[in-house]
């Protein structure tokens, strides 16, 4: 393949290189700092402007053979990840007067784009640390509590125990099948060799503990809580995002069977229960978040279970549906000049009296997190567990759809305390800036193209 096919395939992955190249550049020539928002924002756009047209175009090819490929499918994850950071982005203003952030935001991005088109287990290994190195330092930057640094070590620590965990199931996926090429754990799905399971099950608790999976979940309350807003959206979705398209790609179209198909069924299952129940007793919203992004793994997880052509389709619809209204909510969330007393779920009370646009927002979210229609989040669960149910694993889908009940009341309470309460007495809230306003209208706007349009969106996929 030439240069301009090359240039042509990797045009996303170029834009966000030529980002951070130019924040760099800023950074170090120049003190002005408030050009680095509008900068990142143009690129990232851009970026995902490049991935929707190679997408629509049908561009197809592999500049990298055996570590890069190129499919319309890929193109549109990366166009909707990309356009997912965009209002990310534009509610960082408040949180980050200085640039560090934006270089990093898209240096992780970067490696979102790379898993979406990796080929290999050594690209998705490149793909997977450039994705969550510069993680940690967001989790430190914008330092507003004295427990984010024990966060960001923890984080870092058990980060680094799953990038462990993937390496060595890399390496006993070649010592099984004598190739590094991602086809090679479907091969190792039929083996019947100890070592073939023993590397499945190292890549799949790599993915467990990346997407905090229960028992493997520890680090993400505290993680989510002690970081800044942007960077707790950015965790609860980009992150997310990028793990699960590595493991959509891992697993590809291979059939599970037993035992594995235990495993990716009870563990999920329980994070489905467990994540659900924990939010019920949380007094922050960033830890309510972070509790019911680990219940959304586990629904996710259970997309596995599904026939092998659905199941892409499924977790990018479900990702980006989860994705929206997260992001939503956070950037819909009012201001205050005490970290502590915004992420105070109490101090949501009355809020439709004080902001409605926000608390109408807000609620939005909320009811679609939860699954309720019509709302998006509705269709991308019944998506999943419609996949799950046509691969036969009915009891499951039943079992998980009795536990995904559980998430709708401390979403409701939520919504409870917007609309139904008195307004709190400690109060406190300023109206959201201009800047956050347009990053949650974007999110708005996506939400009503996938409720209005599920079917096209899924055609793409």
């Amino acid at each position: 393949m030439n240069f301009t096919a090359v240039s042509i395939a990797m045009a996303p992955e170029h834009l966000l290189l030529a980002g951070i190249v130019t924040l760099l550049i800023l950074e170090i020539a120049s003190d002005k700092a408030k050009a680095a928002l509008p900068i990142a924002v143009v690129f990232v756009a851009a970026a995902s402007a490049a991935a929707a047209w190679l997408g629509f175009t049908g561009w197809t090819g592999a500049p990298f053979p055996g570590q890069f490929d190129l499919a319309p499918p890929a193109s549109f994850t990366k166009a909707i990840v990309l356009a997912l950071a965009v209002p990310v982005l534009l509610a960082s203003k408040d949180d980050f007067g200085k640039g560090e952030f934006y270089p990093l935001v898209l240096s992780s991005l970067y490696g979102v784009c790379l898993l979406a088109s990796a080929e290999s287990f050594l690209t998705l290994f490149l793909g997977i640390e450039l994705m969550s190195i510069p993680v940690y330092v967001l989790v430190l930057m914008g330092f507003r509590r004295p427990e984010s640094a024990e966060a960001a070590l923890k984080y870092l620590v058990l980060s680094g125990t799953a990038s462990a965990s993937f390496l060595m199931g890399a390496s006993l996926m070649y010592g099984s099948t004598g190739s590094l090429a991602l086809e090679s754990f479907a091969l190792a799905l039929g083996s019947p060799r100890l070592l073939a399971g023993t590397a499945v099950v190292m890549v799949v608790s790599a993915f467990f503990l990346k997407a905090a999976i229960v028992p493997f979940h520890g680090w993400a309350p505290d993680a989510y809580e002690a970081a800044s807003v942007p960077s707790t959206a950015y965790m609860a979705v980009l992150v997310k995002a990028g793990v699960l398209v590595a493991a959509a790609r891992v697993f590809g179209k291979a059939p599970v069977a037993e035992p594995l198909a235990g495993l990716l069924a009870i563990l999920p299952l329980v994070s489905i229960v467990w994540g659900n129940i924990a939010a019920m007793r949380q007094a922050g919203l960033r830890r309510m978040i972070a509790y019911s992004s680990i219940a959304h793994a586990g629904y996710l997880f259970f997309a596995f279970l599904g026939d092998g052509p659905g199941r892409f389709q499924a977790v990018v619809f479900y990702l980006a549906t989860y994705g929206v209204m997260n992001i939503l909510a956070f950037t819909a969330l009012p201001s205050h000049p005490e970290d502590v007393e915004r992420d105070r779920l109490e101090n949501l009370k009355g809020l439709f009296r004080t902001h409605p646009f926000a608390a109408l927002l807000i609620g939005m979210a909320m009811l679609s997190l939860a699954g309720i229609p019509p709302f998006p989040g509705f269709v991308g669960k019944f998506l999943i567990f419609k996949n799950v149910m046509a691969a036969g694993y009915t009891t499951y889908a039943v079992l998980g759809l009795v536990g995904s009940y559980l998430g709708i009341y401390f979403y409701l309470r939520v919504i409870q305390y917007m609309f139904m309460t008195p307004e709190a007495v400690s109060g406190g809230h300023a109206p959201s800036r201009g800047v956050a306003m347009g990053a949650s209208l974007i999110c708005l706007a996506g939400s009503i193209l996938i409720a209005v349009l599920p079917g096209t969106f899924l055609a793409r996929l």
